[in-house]
């Protein structure tokens, strides 16, 4: 029997990390890491208003403080396998906490908003690789009994930070300004760059070596990648297909990706091992954490609109009002990490999809008259749902993987969530203007005047606004105008509904893909829950 394939002992295991850290320092220092580099995903976009107005920018042109970011984060995500492989794993993480320290400090000091997407290109790309880098460690820092409580840890950081990073960026905004929502990163990044010299160090297998650069692979990836996620960020503001620039992202982005993809397949030093998509573990597991992002980030991003703009509450009461879905998973991320052992991975995982879509489609039902109780309640449910997710879907999806193979799975399997996330988004924002438009346009064809209900309702409408000492003329118009803001907002109400209604529909069908999954081996090698 080969020596990858071997079951070794426990205490074989322990001596492959060596030297030995306590395996709870190691996932501190990891966690620190990755809860800083996701919080930086959605912390600015609460502040963009006021990062406009202070660098004399308007609030389309501030959202390429957002785009720039994650652009650079998708690229740098898929190579960190190679990158680790080639620097060296414990010197390439360093390094990425080092840029994106650093990176940070000059975000907050940056004099214009050109400099700022600059210098969050750099940050975006020293935070790429510490989501995958961070999530290697730990599944190889814990015995395999034990890698469900690593992976909750971690699990913290990667959902939890972005839920309740719009909540500690409007009040650190509200309190301190802007520049501080990326000063806050150095006294973390200085701790977890300290730690990372003391307590991580590369596994025996994994040394640095000298391989030719796939510089070909490399190009086609960033224009690929690059190209989509700029495509989907800008994609409705512009119209999408009607808009020239759009169109020649997409062209640009398909050409990209399929170029990439063939090229990879075919070199004898790839970039990236695609072939790895050939595990049926890791095709399902990447394919539910793809709509799991697009499920977390589309929830995330319309909850705020639809509490602000509808029912008229303050930024700060909707973060709070968000937040209860980070205590749930909080709450049941250490009892799922401890389940992960003992029961089956792909049935925690099934429950967790069931927990999380629920509360979608009961959100569907919601009205203007809604009270606050009713939003908070699926919300923690929800959050319950994400905390049976993440650890079992990981355990589950690496445990057919090889440990050699672990960079570049990882790479791909958080690229997959962060495309989904921006997915997610972009269609939602679709689907929520069209269906705006839908509803708006089949509600007003009632608003006729030969509805008796309709001319009651202006009459009143219009003795009120007379009775405030509008002119009989101006009051009328004052009704009119009113009736169409009130169908607009039961439009836009009902649009929500369906917006919710369809996410949850559409979670619910990622179940299936459970059933083409392996059910993971908890006694045996690194190799069987990798």
């Amino acid at each position: 029997m080969s020596q990858e394939s071997a079951a070794p002992s426990t205490t074989s295991f322990e001596s492959f990390i060596a030297p030995a850290v306590n395996p709870w320092v190691i996932a501190i220092t990891v966690m620190l890491g990755t809860f800083m580099e996701v919080l930086d995903t959605s912390i600015a976009n609460v502040s963009l208003p006021n990062i406009a107005g202070s660098l004399s920018a308007t609030i389309d042109e501030s959202t390429w403080v957002l785009t720039s970011y994650l652009v650079s984060n998708a690229i740098v995500l898929p190579m960190t396998g190679w990158l680790a492989s080639y620097f060296g794993r414990k010197r390439f993480f360093i390094s990425c906490l080092a840029c994106f320290t650093i990176a940070s400090f000059l975000c907050g000091m940056a004099p214009s908003l050109g400099w700022l997407v600059v210098f969050r290109v750099l940050q975006g790309i020293g935070g790429g690789a510490l989501q995958p880098i961070s999530q290697a460690i730990l599944l190889e820092s814990f015995p395999p009994r034990k890698r469900g409580l690593g992976m909750a840890v971690w699990g913290v950081g990667v959902v939890f930070a972005p839920i309740i990073g719009p909540t500690v960026g409007g009040w650190v905004t509200d309190n301190y300004g802007w520049h501080w929502i990326f000063f806050m990163n150095i006294p973390v990044g200085v701790l977890a760059i300290l730690m990372a010299k003391l307590f991580v160090f590369d596994p025996i297998y994994l040394k640095p070596r000298a391989s030719k650069i796939d510089y070909f692979g490399l190009a086609l990836l960033i224009v690929g990648v690059g190209c989509l996620q700029v495509f989907l960020d800008q994609g409705e503001r512009n119209d999408w297909l009607q808009s020239a620039f759009v169109a020649r992202l997409a062209i640009a982005a398909g050409i990209g990706i399929i170029g990439f993809i063939v090229w990879e397949l075919y070199t004898n030093h790839p970039l990236i091992n695609l072939r790895l998509l050939k595990d049926a573990n890791f095709a399902a597991g990447s394919t539910v954490m793809l709509t799991v992002g697009a499920v977390l980030y589309s929830s995330i991003s319309l909850l705020p609109i639809f509490l602000q703009t509808l029912m008229g509450y303050t930024a700060t009461l909707s973060g709070l009002i968000l937040s209860p879905r980070g205590v749930g998973t909080l709450i049941f991320m250490p009892v799922v990490g401890v389940l992960v052992g003992k029961v089956d991975a792909r049935r925690l995982v099934a429950i967790g999809i069931i927990f999380t879509a629920l509360p979608l489609i009961w959100l569907a039902g919601i009205n203007l008259q809604v009270d606050q109780a009713h939003i908070v309640t699926p919300i923690i449910v929800q959050g319950v749902g994400l905390a049976f997710i993440f650890v079992p879907l990981t355990t589950a999806t690496f445990s057919t993987m090889r440990r050699e193979e672990m960079g570049n799975a990882t790479g791909l399997f958080n690229l997959m969530r962060n495309i989904g996330g921006s997915l997610g988004i972009s269609l939602s924002q679709t689907l929520l203007d069209r269906l705006g438009q839908f509803h708006h346009a089949r509600l007003a064809e009632h608003l006729s005047p030969y509805n008796p209900q309709v001319t009651s309702w202006l009459h009143r409408a219009t003795a009120a606004f007379t009775q405030r000492g509008s002119s009989p003329e101006h009051a009328h118009q004052q009704a009119l105008r009113l009736l169409d803001f009130l169908t607009e907002q039961q439009a836009m109400a009902i649009s929500f509904n369906d917006c919710f209604w369809i996410m949850g529909v559409l979670f619910l069908a990622a179940l299936p893909l459970l059933f083409l999954m392996k059910r993971p081996q908890h006694s045996g090698a690194p190799v069987g829950t990798h």
